[in-house]
């Protein structure tokens, strides 16, 4: 008699230490299906692999795991994905559930959070971390995120090129990776400065480093 299937996990953390860990974790409930280290692997293995939910760092290379999701939602890809993050900041948890996240939860957390997370995203649910769900409710009801989050103001392509920008990326490298050319690139630069009222690429990368698009 075979026995009932189990949950297909990807994880996605840049960290192999963090990913070692968390596969010993998952391991006696979930299957794991891959483990990736950035935001594009991400995407091209959600797509390849279909797992039935995805746990992702917010912090990594080449894209974010928000902007991963965001890309994800574009294309139609509705699988849930929980963020286990060291980013304990109420933006970044209002960030990811406005982007479709359906678990938000800390790393210096209990592992069983993490665990009813997962159960609770493959139930169709939420799941917020205690730690932080009174001051993201709040957040979310009293103020539009542009006021209190400036990355809002920015445009997902936007994003894509200021963290690329902000790892040291040329713009033709960025060009290259994303597909467009390297005066599109410089346009969007452009207008990122306009928007953010800055005007130099100091301020510009700064500001990524800042609101948490990469690690300083």
């Amino acid at each position: 008699m075979s026995s009932p299937q189990r949950p297909r996990v990807l994880i996605a953390d840049d960290h192999l230490m963090v990913a070692e860990a968390l596969k010993s974790l998952l391991a006696l409930e979930f299957d794991l299906v891959g483990v990736v280290g950035d935001g594009r692997a991400l995407i091209e293995a959600a797509e390849a692999l279909r797992p039935d939910v995805i746990v992702a760092d917010v912090a990594m290379p080449r894209l974010n795991g928000i902007d991963a999701l965001v890309q994800l939602r574009q294309r139609g890809n509705r699988v849930p994905v929980v963020f286990l993050t060291m980013h304990g900041d109420a933006i970044f948890a209002r960030r990811a559930l406005e982007a479709g996240a359906s678990g938000f939860v800390l790393k210096h957390s209990a592992p069983f959070e993490l665990v009813a997370a997962i159960r609770s995203a493959l139930e169709g649910k939420t799941y917020l971390t205690p730690h932080i769900a009174a001051e993201v409710l709040s957040a979310m009801k009293e103020e539009p995120a542009r006021a209190s989050d400036p990355v809002g103001s920015l445009t997902p392509r936007q994003r894509e090129v200021l963290q690329l920008l902000a790892e040291g990326r040329t713009a033709k490298q960025i060009a290259s990776d994303l597909s467009i050319s390297a005066r599109t690139v410089e346009f969007h630069k452009h207008e990122m400065m306009e928007t953010l009222g800055l005007h130099t690429s100091a301020a510009l990368i700064h500001f990524a480093i800042k609101h948490g698009l990469v690690e300083p």
